[in-house]
């Protein structure tokens, strides 16, 4: 645990789950000790309440004449000025509700006129949606091993050839780093480039502002910003949306259609509404925009402040432990949100992840996070431990991983060896 010299750092919001207990080998169980924020993160309280305080007032949007209908929409509408406003969006700017950030990519995909120019290391959300787009091309830089000549390596590439979108990973989802955007925005549009970032792992750790940071297009999902609940949002400029064919055709997407003689006709919306056929998820809404207003109200100092605390504890922690390897990309990738990719010798992935989530009741993820390339490119095509944190995270939860990790490397009596462990099982 944190020693006087260590102050105690608490967590910096109320999560629901926070006091949660998970069941432990021997039949006893522990406070759950939460490490795969990455992957979903928990409900913020003021979240949860948000979208239980809607109940009562749910009803379907858009088009309807009673009272639960108008504030529904009027609830709704109110989200998209709130998540323009938390990443200070141009005044016409489209904000798309979508499923999630895969969604919201596959849209982007959908609309973009021209090639597209991705990096090596992307998550599959913002790979695949690209390269399985028909009668478009799609290049793919390979990354150097210093931010520095990886942005050189993106301008070369657009200078030599034209390309419509730059989209890129603003922070990785396995070793944390963040990329320079407003740098690779002015690259892209140096070039004549448009940018899309995908920001599902910076949002709730960094400001973000489409306008400062010139950004076209950002994407992003509820689920890693504390409203897991649904929800994921396209925001950017309006003239490819609008010029594209909507991206699911039906109701809510229309202005009006006529049928005459056997065939249809159809007058499509422009700005988000084309792309929003059926009905939305209302409820996801108003999370993502519940959560938006809790970090606002945090402020991003003090999350800042308290992320960085913790990524210094846990990456001093994991530097001191034999046998345990962080994985970085390149070396000079100093920012990082709290994200700590690193494997274990002498261990999988999975027999690690196993072993602190039955003997110690801490959650970690395992495997290769859906970014395939990047592990393989780092030399671990089985895949990795990555242990993620957040806003519920305190230095208490570090102090337990580490603990856990140093005795797995020393085989000690209060980690014996998980091999032996499994085969007795």
């Amino acid at each position: 645990m944190s020693t006087a010299q260590s102050p105690t750092i608490a967590p910096l919001a109320e999560v629901v789950g926070a006091a949660e207990c998970a069941p432990l080998s021997d039949g006893t169980t522990v406070r759950y000790a939460n490490f795969d924020y990455a992957a979903s993160a928990p409900a913020l309280t003021a979240v949860a309440r948000a979208v239980a305080d809607s109940l009562s007032t749910y009803a379907s949007v858009h088009r309807g004449a009673g009272h639960l209908s108008q504030v529904t929409t009027r609830r709704y509408e109110e989200c998209r000025e709130t998540v323009r406003r938390f990443v200070r969006g141009r005044a016409d700017d489209a904000v798309v509700f979508t499923r999630n950030t895969t969604d919201a990519i596959n849209l982007a995909a959908h609309v973009t006129p021209g090639d597209v120019v991705v990096l090596d290391i992307e998550h599959h959300a913002n790979l695949l949606p690209w390269v399985e787009r028909k009668d478009k091309w799609t290049r793919i830089v390979e990354v150097a091993s210093t931010i520095d000549d990886t942005l050189a390596a993106v301008e070369r590439e657009l200078a030599a050839k034209p390309a419509a979108l730059l989209a890129v990973t603003a922070a990785s989802n396995v070793t944390g780093e963040v990329l320079p955007i407003s740098r690779l925005a002015s690259i892209a549009h140096r070039h004549g480039a448009r940018i899309l970032v995908d920001a599902a792992q910076l949002v709730a750790h960094r400001p973000v502002s489409i306008v400062s940071h010139g950004i076209d297009y950002l994407v992003f999902s509820g689920h890693k910003l504390y409203a897991p609940f649904g929800a994921g949002v396209l925001i950017g400029r309006t003239d490819w949306l609008d010029a594209a064919q909507p991206y699911l055709a039906g109701g809510g997407a229309t202005a009006d259609v006529d049928v005459e003689a056997g065939c249809a006709s159809v007058s499509w919306h422009t700005g988000a509404a084309r792309h929003e056929a059926g009905s939305p998820n209302v409820l996801g809404a108003i999370a993502i925009a519940a959560a938006c207003d809790a970090i606002a109200d945090l402020g991003h100092e003090w999350i800042g402040a308290h992320e960085a605390y913790l990524c210094a504890q846990l990456d001093a922690g994991l530097a001191e432990i034999d046998g345990v390897t962080p994985l970085r990309v390149f070396d000079d990738g100093l920012e990082r949100v709290g994200i700590a990719g690193f494997t274990v010798d002498g261990h999988t992935p999975r027999e690690v992840a196993e072993y602190l989530s039955s003997e110690h009741g801490i959650g970690v993820r395992d495997g290769k996070f859906c970014a395939h390339p990047l592990l393989d490119r780092l030399g671990h095509p089985d895949g990795a431990v990555r242990a993620s944190f957040g806003l519920g995270s305190s230095s208490d939860d570090v102090d337990r991983l580490l603990h856990v990790l140093r005795c797995l490397s020393d085989r000690s009596a209060d980690a014996p060896d998980i091999h032996h462990r499994k085969a007795h099982s």
